[in-house]
């Protein structure tokens, strides 16, 4: 079958939206045909990364119906409305292997083995979730990446509790899911990081109970200063090199003894090759750094976003922000890019 997609062509390159041809499922895999897809920064990132193969296509969290399936995948039938997502269901040790979907465009094998930014998609069934036909088709798709990454990272791998203090550096749809989750888990104070009072406004909405404007001075002083020390966990959403050096100094300081810790700065957003920072932080104070790649159970947590979304305790419908059609997928992009987009822009189909 053929089905559109958006593709790049040259690292750097505007996208094309062109027809790619998509064969019969293999075995592991299904073909879902898309409602919607989120536009992520990380596809930023790829489309400027000279070391990925060409032609890719890009997006790695969307929503649609079940079209067919491989003969092995047995949690999916044809007609179920699942997610899209890039963390695979099966629970695996170090990076899975990424292997190539068999799609291809004029004749030549298409790199990208996720991908949400088209109508069809066809992918290993272990990355399709099935959702209630009643949830919805459009703003269900920010589950797949930037619900399960921020509010992953607070849940999983902080693992943040009632009381706990928490700052968050970067409030766009990463970073919102973030501070939403930690609100939901009674944190406190909630401190939001960001450049513009515009995001900032956005970020109490969803439970910031204070705000920092990094344009307007120093934010690991004003933490610091709200909190008398520092948080119990900072997390950069971001993922620039200047917020990967200020989350650590914006946890507080711990000392000798067995359970003297400090706090945990974790990195959300894909940062880049070179940080610098004090390491005193982590011995005289035994503070921790580490990072949180979509830390998340898609079957089970899934399921539970989406049901916080009905009771009226994670608006989804708040996240998204703009909406766009695949063919202004450039658009799109340009936008985000800007920082133009306050919380999550998404495609529909």
């Amino acid at each position: 079958m053929k089905t559109r997609a958006a593709i790049q062509i040259a690292p750097g390159g505007q996208l094309l939206v062109d027809e790619l041809e998509v064969p019969e499922p293999r075995a592991d895999q299904v073909i879902v045909k898309l409602y919607s897809s989120g536009v992520c920064h990380s596809q930023l990132h790829q489309m400027e990364n000279d070391s990925l193969p060409r032609p890719l296509v890009l997006g790695h969290e969307g929503t649609g119906i079940v079209a067919q399936v491989g003969r092995d995948v047995t949690h999916l039938k044809e007609g179920d409305h699942a997610i899209v997502t890039w963390v695979p269901r099966t629970p695996v040790r170090g990076r899975p292997a990424a292997l190539p979907s068999g799609i291809t465009y004029h004749e030549e094998p298409v790199h990208g083995s996720t991908y949400t930014w088209g109508e069809d998609v066809l992918i290993s069934g272990d990355y399709v979730v099935p959702i209630p036909k009643d949830a919805p088709t459009d703003i269900s798709c920010i589950v797949g990446c930037a619900v399960l990454t921020g509010a992953g990272a607070v849940l999983n791998t902080a693992k943040v509790r009632p009381g706990d203090s928490v700052a968050v550096y970067g409030v766009g749809g990463v970073g919102l899911c973030a501070i939403q989750m930690a609100a939901i888990l009674e944190a406190y104070p909630i401190i939001a990081v960001d450049l513009t009072d515009e995001k900032l406004q956005l970020a109490q909405e969803f439970g910031a109970t204070h705000m920092v404007n990094a344009s307007k001075g120093d934010p690991v002083e004003a933490i610091q200063e709200i909190t008398s020390g520092g948080v119990d966990y900072a997390f950069d959403a971001i993922g620039l090199k200047i917020t990967n050096e200020q989350i650590l100094p914006s946890t507080r300081g711990g000392g000798p003894g067995a359970d003297n810790h400090g706090g945990m700065a974790v990195l959300i957003g894909l940062p880049g090759w070179d940080i610098t920072i004090n390491s005193r932080l982590f011995v005289t104070h035994q503070r921790q750094y580490r990072g949180s790649l979509g830390a998340t159970y898609p079957d089970k947590d899934f399921a539970m976003f989406l049901r916080w979304y009905q009771e009226g305790k994670f608006p989804l419908d708040k996240l998204v922000t703009r909406r766009y059609r695949l063919d202004d997928i450039n658009e799109a992009c340009d936008a985000l890019k800007a920082g133009e987009i306050a919380g999550r822009a998404i495609i529909e189909f």
